[in-house]
């Protein structure tokens, strides 16, 4: 049955137990400006999309669960997925073109509050924050000279990624008077690095030679495991390790043991190559790492910024425009796509 409405649903994890939206915002006043878009949420929360939350509806905003092909077997009419994010490794991006369905990020949305958190994290370590806290909840003032830090002033960051998170970084430090940031980024051109201030190198001459490495790339099959024992032997042992990217580009058990051995000194991980990581967590006991459940950069602001630009573009698609942030823009030509648009437009 054709029909003129777009119906948009949003994965059950945005709301809590009473079905109300967890968050103050995700955008969706963008959905509610423009007429003839019904908005729903799924009945439940499954880690991996079942077939069935897809068979009704044309868009779908999705948090955290998989998208896979199983997942789109009786997608019909699925003109769109918006993550709600940048990463997509938790989609099928062949899968989604192979059945004519439109996948959108948000890019740029989450570029300050990644970078701010980065920031925040780099003066949490090099001032053993989480340390003097101890000391003063465990009466052990005069231990505090065993804690000296370490100001940014002068020391050099290694940025694996150089896309918007990796510049705004660059800019948020530009006032802390460091060295020029050394930046591997095989697709981005050294002329653009060198334009924004940082200096294009190896991976090999980042790991050596820099404070800070902190990781901002995507996880696939290049990227997996590309912090593992060799590389971590490259780091100087006063320097830190910062991954607000995704679990899996560190080897979690040889990060273990360098951190446990004092052959870097310390780390700050926001994302785990299982998440939830297994009881107890494995850097729980280290008094050199700070960790957080995949949400060090979750504000307002952020949900905010992500949910306006999922949402338009969703909205988008629905008016029959080209979305912002589309990860495989060759399905817009496919024919299958393209029959699927004009029967959701047709009255």
């Amino acid at each position: 049955m054709t029909t003129s409405r777009f119906r948009v649903a949003l994965t059950a994890d945005f709301y809590d137990e009473e079905g109300r939206l967890k968050y103050a915002d995700v955008g969706l006043d963008r959905l509610d400006a423009v007429p003839g878009i019904d908005v729903s949420r799924f009945p439940e929360h499954r880690p991996e999309i079942d077939p069935e939350q897809l068979s009704a509806v044309h868009g779908v905003l999705v948090l955290t669960p998989c998208v896979t092909a199983r997942s789109l077997s009786s997608a019909a009419d699925l003109l769109a997925i918006a993550r709600f994010g940048v990463g997509y490794d938790s989609v099928d991006i062949a899968a989604c073109t192979a059945a004519d369905v439109a996948v959108c990020i948000t890019a740029g949305a989450v570029d300050h509050s990644v970078a701010e958190a980065t920031v925040g994290w780099m003066l949490a370590l090099t001032h053993h924050v989480r340390a003097k806290d101890q000391l003063v909840r465990e009466s052990r003032w005069n231990e505090r000279s065993r804690y000296m830090g370490m100001e940014l002033r002068g020391r050099t960051l290694g940025l694996v990624g150089f896309g918007g998170i990796g510049r705004a970084v660059v800019r948020l430090l530009s006032g802390f008077d460091m060295q020029p940031p050394l930046v591997f980024d095989p697709f981005v051109p050294s002329n653009v690095i060198e334009a924004a201030g940082g200096r294009s190198v190896s991976l090999d001459e980042l790991l050596s030679g820099s404070d800070f490495v902190s990781l901002h790339c995507p996880l696939n099959d290049q990227t997996r495991n590309l912090i593992g024992a060799r590389e971590l032997a490259l780091m100087q042992p006063t320097a830190y390790l910062l991954n607000t990217a995704r679990g899996g580009i560190i080897n979690e058990s040889a990060l273990y043991d360098a951190l446990s051995e004092r052959r870097i000194a310390g780390a700050a991980l926001d994302c785990f190559a299982v998440e939830p990581p297994p009881t107890p967590p494995l850097f729980s006991q280290l008094d050199n790492v700070l960790l957080a459940p995949h949400a060090i950069a979750w504000t307002d602001e952020l949900f905010r910024e992500i949910g306006r630009t999922a949402c338009q573009s969703l909205a988008d698609i629905a008016r029959g425009c080209r979305p912002h942030g589309l990860v495989n823009p060759e399905v817009l030509e496919r024919p299958g796509f393209q029959d699927k648009w004009c029967r959701l437009r047709r009255a």
